[in-house]
């Protein structure tokens, strides 16, 4: 008897809008257990999947769910967890829908299967259990010590995965609590400190050492780690240098980077306002400029911050707008107005230099540019003006300098980034390896994951060979 196909993903249960705009807590509530079986058996089981090749991390997408299916939830987040150490990270905010499900079979005549959403239960639901986080079985332990720089979602990958293999691992974080972007710079209604802290945890567990508080490139040096004895060293502290404009009036008081405004209200807890009183000015009126996902959050948490209109400004239309489509219909429910082919040209402020409203142009598309998205064109004598008492510049992240630029010998492009080999991550140092944004600039938790994962297979070789010498 032929399988019956459910057309559709099961909807995923959400805080309603009206109610969510007022606070932080997670948006998405994840499925039941009920749910999750129902989404689980829309899943073929294909023999030959084309998940799989998908997933950056690797993850046996069939394996799983299978798992799920039979309800040994518990093996199905052991399955997760052979290829990915941050399964309730990725659950959440890994855009699957350009990866691993859209090249689901099952994609080619209905929805595919929500595999994300499945991950996060498998995840979910090993963390309800308060796992003494098993310890995968370790080969004999290797005599070579490896130094992680950063513990953001590469670092953790990378710091994990090697451990897995037996190699003594120590991460070096600058700031005083790890999780790197997944802390700083995401949302706690997209993803709860809690789940950062349970997941690396669960790294820790695996045998990796972490020490906070170290800036490499200051507090010691690439030269110097390799002098206390480490035998190979992976990069993976992102790109955390804003980008701004070049307008008018981007320093005035009330302008903010995404990255500090995000930061400040990640770091010092104003995600739990009024309770913490943090200084982050909001005013009644909020410009944001930009379309990615970034965007998106640091719109959605000025809403939830007290702002009364928030405003988002975009040179392009929506379907050039590079956000996740559910977290562009999560902040139109939430009331954030969309101003599209919209683009600002001078910020201006009140008699004591604060901000005091943002005037702007309209534009049309024309040809595709280098980007492959419709080049946007200013349309002469269009300039409007909002009013507002903050703007959030929201467009990207430039390479950090401070540990590339104090590295002798490692070979940066001319945006000054780190140059490795793609397969391998290796740079122009020996031993040394990079991944995730400081190579590639602003992308995805999940791209800088399977990056890590590329380094490890990379350093492990690397040190076998030394081995041979």
């Amino acid at each position: 008897m032929e399988k019956r196909i459910i057309p559709k993903k099961i909807p995923i249960p959400r805080q309603p809008a009206e109610l969510r705009r007022k606070n932080f807590q997670e948006v998405a509530l994840g499925y039941t257990e009920e749910q999750a079986l129902e989404e689980a058996s829309r899943c073929l089981l294909c023999k030959k999947p084309s998940c799989v090749p998908g997933c950056p991390v690797e993850i046996d997408i069939p394996a799983f769910i299978k798992k799920i299916q039979e309800k040994d939830y518990l093996g199905a987040i052991r399955k997760i967890k052979e290829k990915n150490n941050l399964p309730g990270i990725c659950g959440r905010v890994c855009p699957q829908e350009e990866q691993c499900e859209k090249v689901c079979v099952l994609a080619k005549k209905y929805e595919p299967v929500g595999i994300g959403r499945l991950e996060r239960f498998a995840a979910d639901f090993e963390l309800a259990q308060s796992p003494s986080h098993p310890v995968t079985q370790s080969p004999k332990p290797s005599s070579f010590k490896i130094a992680v720089i950063g513990s953001g979602p590469a670092g953790l990958t990378c710091a994990g995965d090697l451990a897995k293999m037996g190699y003594p691992v120590t991460i070096f974080e600058a700031l005083h609590k790890p999780g790197g972007v997944l802390v700083y710079g995401i949302p706690e209604f997209r993803l709860p400190k809690k789940i950062v802290e349970q997941e690396v945890a669960y790294v820790q567990s695996l045998g990796v050492e972490l020490k906070l508080n170290y800036v490499v490139g200051k507090t010691l040096t690439i030269s110097e780690l390799f002098a206390q004895g480490y035998n190979a060293i992976f990069i993976g502290i992102g790109a955390g240098s804003p980008k701004f404009m070049g307008i008018p009036g981007e320093n005035l008081n009330g302008v903010y980077s995404a990255n500090e405004f995000l930061t400040r209200v990640n770091l010092m807890k104003a995600y739990l306002f009024p309770k913490y009183d943090t200084p982050v000015r909001i005013g009644k009126r909020v410009a944001v400029v930009g379309g990615g996902n970034v965007a998106m959050d640091s719109a959605r948490t000025a809403l939830r911050l007290g702002a009364e209109e928030v405003y988002l400004i975009y040179r392009r239309s929506r379907k050039e707008m590079p956000a996740r489509e559910e977290e562009i219909e999560n902040a139109l429910e939430e009331g954030i107005k969309f101003e599209l082919l919209t683009n600002p040209v001078r910020i201006l402020s009140d008699e004591n230099g604060w901000v005091k409203r943002i005037e702007c142009v309209r534009m049309e598309l024309g040809e595709p540019d280098a980007s492959g998205r419709a080049r946007p064109i200013e349309i002469k004598g269009s300039n409007f003006y909002f009013d507002c008492e903050t703007v959030i510049m929201a467009l990207g992240t430039d390479a950090n300098p401070l540990l590339p630029k104090s590295t002798e010998g490692l070979a940066l492009n001319k945006w000054g980034y780190v140059i490795v080999d793609e397969q391998t991550g290796k740079t122009s140092l020996e031993g040394v390896y990079a991944g995730g944004d400081i190579v590639t600039g602003s992308a995805t938790v999940i791209s800088a994951m399977g990056a890590a994962k590329r380094s490890t297979r990379a350093i492990d070789e690397y040190l076998k060979e030394k081995c041979k010498v």
